[in-house]
């Protein structure tokens, strides 16, 4: 942690994606579309590696595809939602429907993007969810450091 100008700010670490897709072509080409902004990409070709990667490392963010092998992307949605609801999560799909977005928004999802991803477009949505995400810790950073410093203040009024 480091104090700038009265609050207290996280050091800023490395953003880290998570992309889980069965096509290994587009698994590959979104790792590449990413680390091209200096992203750490992840990847997992099932929603089952998904999850246990998910559960084993923090990541910023997470791009879903909405048809995978084992699980419907929805479900994967829902369940990373459950357990790691500040990720922000991305939805792909190459079936787009109302039905999938609508479904997709009320488990959670942040983003909702359809196959095949235009590279400027996926970059966009990406840093606008990252700028929603940091915004979103700023303000809980911000709070607690008010917190803090009004208990501070309590307590050396209280001696």
């Amino acid at each position: 942690m480091v104090k700038k100008g009265g609050t207290y700010k996280l050091a800023l670490e490395k953003v880290s994606i998570l992309v889980i897709d069965d096509d290994k072509d587009i698994l590959k080409s979104l790792k590449d579309i990413l680390r091209t902004k200096g992203y750490e990409v992840d990847t997992a070709e099932t929603a089952q590696k998904g999850i246990e990667k998910a559960r084993s490392k923090f990541f910023n963010l997470a791009l879903l595809d909405i048809k995978l092998p084992d699980m419907e992307g929805t479900e994967l949605l829902a369940q990373i939602h459950k357990e790691k609801p500040g990720m922000m999560k991305i939805m792909i799909t190459g079936y787009p429907s109302v039905d999938n977005a609508v479904r997709a928004l009320n488990y959670g999802a942040d983003a909702y993007i359809m196959k095949p991803v235009n590279p400027e477009n996926l970059l966009k949505v990406v840093e606008e969810k990252l700028k929603e995400q940091r915004e979103a810790e700023t303000m809980t950073e911000e709070k607690i450091a008010e917190w803090i410093e009004n208990r501070i203040k309590k307590l050396e009024q209280s001696k």
